[in-house]
């Protein structure tokens, strides 16, 4: 894995999207996310329950005030949870650890392949403060420490591959984990799964772990998004094919998205029946979809994979009802990964949730990106299961 290597940037400077926004709002001109300066940082915001009780309008330039753009979302959010580092909380994602609890609330998923063909999500939160439960939390993989870092986020597991550790040991890495001494005062297991399955975090463990590691909780001062949004009153209008339904191809969890013309949402699958929420029963659903193809090997006869974070490579970008061809890259092994249209500029993401399937390059026959024809045949067929397992 060449996590240390020079980067060569191929792709040049970022430009404006090939696929442009398009206006919601037919008679207001398109106006980028403003950038937040470090003045507008460093005053003091009123806290999240102040806010919540009163939500200003937004005004002409941008957010309210006492809001910021999501680094995560591009979404208006309090200054006090939008400019907070945010936390990578590793989830486990076989059957048994289902439904997962609190992901719901995540801005990014990361989901990538593991050994012995599972995937593991790596749920990305600015807004947790609300939740008691999260997880069940697993183990690190060592890639996915590079995608936490691109987002300066502070990496929560429960364990590590042998493979893992040297990074965790990195001074660029802030992580809390459930082997370490203080393990007990951030995790606690429930009675109702068994071990492995039972691991969780919370809110309030998450922030005892950081005290403890005296881990700071504001962006690092060099920090740069990766992601670029369309502004709050636009739309993401990409020039592609359809793409109704969306299968990453994994193999065990056999996962796919299906898209709902009515609120513009991918709705989330798996194991053949939705995939929900635990704390609010409700079914998990994303704006943006990217399909990350990576290289890969493997580390040893065990099946422990080394996925290749920064080499760059091809995908797809998937929003509204549409999918385009992209390539990524990352300028430096420890930033953001960033997405470009085949012409070489940045895509620009719509405001909402973003899941990432990282996917084996050897693998990429097995994605599939199906039009409208297809998902009304999917669709029949889903609730022909449904109705027979409610027989």
């Amino acid at each position: 894995m060449k996590k240390y290597a020079a980067l060569i940037f191929l792709l040049g400077a970022a430009g404006t999207l090939l696929a442009g926004c398009k206006k919601t709002d037919t008679e207001a001109e398109a106006t980028p996310a403003p950038t937040v300066t470090q003045e507008a940082q460093a005053q003091e915001t009123p806290t999240p329950e102040v806010l919540e009780a009163q939500t200003p309008e937004p005004t002409p330039e941008g957010p309210p005030e006492g809001y910021v753009t999501s680094y995560l979302t591009g979404e208006y959010v309090p200054e006090a949870i939008g400019r907070r580092r945010p936390v990578a909380v590793m989830i486990n994602n076989v059957q048994a650890a289902c439904p997962q609890a609190g992901i719901a609330n995540a801005g990014v998923m990361y989901e990538a392949p593991v050994e012995g063909g599972i995937t593991r999500m790596m749920a990305i939160f600015e807004d947790y403060d609300n939740l008691e439960k999260i997880g069940p939390v697993r183990s690190c993989r060592d890639y996915y420490i590079f995608y936490a870092s691109g987002f300066d986020a502070i990496y929560t597991h429960y364990g590590q591959s042998a493979y893992a550790v040297p990074y965790l040991e990195l001074p660029e890495v802030d992580n809390l984990s459930g082997l370490a001494g203080y393990g007990d005062q951030v995790f606690y297991r429930t009675t109702d799964r068994k071990a492995p399955h039972n691991a969780y975090t919370s809110f309030e463990g998450i922030q005892k772990g950081i005290e403890i590691n005296g881990y700071s909780q504001e962006y690092a001062e060099d920090f740069v998004p990766g992601y670029a949004f369309c502004s709050v009153d636009d739309e993401i209008d990409l020039p592609g094919t359809d793409a109704q339904i969306v299968k990453p191809g994994y193999f065990l969890n056999e996962p796919w998205f299906e898209y709902n013309p009515e609120d513009k949402l991918y709705y989330r699958y798996q194991f053949g029946d939705k995939q929900i929420d635990e704390l609010t029963g409700e079914q998990l659903a994303y704006k943006n979809i990217i399909l990350q193809y990576s290289t890969w090997r493997n580390y040893d006869e065990n099946g422990y994979l080394n996925i290749d974070v920064d080499a760059g490579n091809v995908g797809k970008y998937i929003v509204n009802g549409k999918a385009i061809d992209i390539t990524w890259s990352k300028q430096t092994p420890w930033g953001p990964t960033y997405y470009y249209d085949t012409n070489g500029n940045q895509i620009t993401l719509d405001t909402g949730k973003t899941w990432v399937c990282i996917i084996q390059d050897t693998y990429s026959d097995r994605v599939e990106i199906l039009g409208a024809d297809a998902s009304a045949s999917q669709t029949e067929s889903q609730e022909t299961t449904d109705t027979a397992q409610e027989q």
